[in-house]
């Protein structure tokens, strides 16, 4: 008989690198607030809206027909031939579609790029915050990660995050290996300029580093541009740069799972490698939903980022109030990353507003080693939900 209650403890059997993932503090607090009537979760990055019928029901057509088999491990050619597509569109520039593979997600992107880079021992730089499945996943493949505080610029409207490139030029040593970069960033909206981004390329090339760019959330800007500085801008074709891309969030597809990595052809057959070995490719259906996505969901993009701006005015205004919250207004995403003045443990006050306020924030434990108390709220929903949200907030702050 085999118990639940069993006393026994087979951890010590396990691998140093396997033990050394980070559990995650969104979960934590996501664990702790789940299911209360009328909670209004803002702690998770996605939002509110469910995948458009022009997606699914390119998937459904694919179940309909059959399309059930296995996939090559690169994306059924239609697909990277769409990414390439959207990609010359969006970036005005010719991209092949040799550069793309699918994978499970960005996180499966994520994972296949740090294997690419970085071996046991290695150092990589992470500038914080940060998202972190960027520390945990270069630690479960025995890799170090160094944390590189960001900068930060409080001046009033003119306030923003900025990234330290003396501070980070620092920060490599003999061990280091690559260079994480998340613009616009999870979870302080930090938006790097062309010249920031014409820094770090200069600095991984002195170096002879990887760059793994982060760049999801690149049409998700609050000054009107069309979408945010790239590495597309600056780069070289032979750049070491590992891109990793998600439909998560331009097109609500959280849960699909389904993202795509981008590198140099040459290095292609290797990360196909790596996806044989980890998921060996991902559904056609799915391929073919992510397909609709890319040729027909431009207005549909359009529309959420509409909603996000509108969003970040309701919660910035609203906390603004208080009188008791520092933060400077994000140049991109969705996410609000606020301190609260006073407090230093956030994943205290983090479940002290699920019980005062019903809301959900993700506490800033999660993203940084900072003893201040600073927490992030995602403002991708409608805006009733989150005039709501902030007024909870106000009331439990005040």
């Amino acid at each position: 008989m085999f118990s639940a209650n069993a006393t026994s403890d087979l951890t010590r059997f396990v691998r140093p690198e396997a033990l050394a993932a980070p559990q995650s503090g969104i979960t934590e607090v996501f664990t702790y607030g789940w299911g209360r009537p009328g909670l209004i979760p803002l702690w998770a990055g996605e939002g509110d809206m469910s995948t458009p019928a022009f997606i699914t029901e390119a998937t459904t057509r694919s179940l309909a027909v059959g399309e059930t088999f296995y996939t090559p491990n690169r994306g059924i050619p239609d697909f990277r031939a769409a990414v390439a597509r959207y990609m010359s569109k969006l970036y005005n520039q010719t991209f092949a579609p040799e550069r793309f593979l699918c994978t499970i997600g960005g996180m499966h992107a994520l994972q296949v790029a740090m294997r690419m880079a970085l071996s046991a021992g290695d150092e990589f730089l992470v500038p914080s915050p940060a998202w972190p499945n960027f520390i945990g996943c270069g630690k479960v493949i025995g890799a170090v990660p160094v944390d590189v505080p960001m900068g930060l610029t409080n001046d009033g409207p003119k306030g923003r995050w900025f990234l330290d490139i003396d501070r980070l030029a620092a920060a490599v040593g003999p061990k280091t290996r690559a260079i994480v970069i998340n613009s616009p960033s999870n979870p302080t909206g930090w938006t790097a300029t062309r010249a920031e981004l014409e820094a770090v390329l200069a600095l991984a090339r002195k170096h002879g580093l990887w760059i793994i760019a982060d760049e999801i959330y690149g049409q998700f800007v609050m000054d009107g541009s069309a979408r945010a500085p790239s590495f597309h801008d600056v780069m070289d074709e032979d750049d070491r740069i590992l891109f990793v891309q998600t439909f998560s969030k331009n097109w609500a597809m959280t849960g699909w799972r389904i993202g795509w990595l981008e590198c140099h052809a040459s290095l292609a057959q290797t990360a196909e490698n790596l996806i044989q070995y980890s998921s060996s490719g991902v559904a056609t259906f799915l391929q073919r939903g992510a397909i609709a996505a890319l040729d027909h969901g431009e207005s549909f993009v359009k529309h959420q980022i509409e909603r996000a701006k509108k969003g970040c005015e309701i919660v910035c205004d609203g906390l603004a109030s208080t009188g008791r919250v520092k933060f400077v207004r994000p140049e991109g995403a969705f996410y609000l990353y606020f301190q609260l003045e006073g407090e230093k443990d956030s994943m205290a006050i983090a479940k002290r507003l699920v019980d005062d306020a019903n809301v959900g924030l993700a506490p800033g434990v999660a993203f940084s080693s900072t003893e201040d108390a600073w927490l992030r709220l995602c403002f991708a929903r409608k805006a009733e939900d989150l005039t709501e949200a902030t007024a909870r907030l106000v009331r439990a702050l005040s």
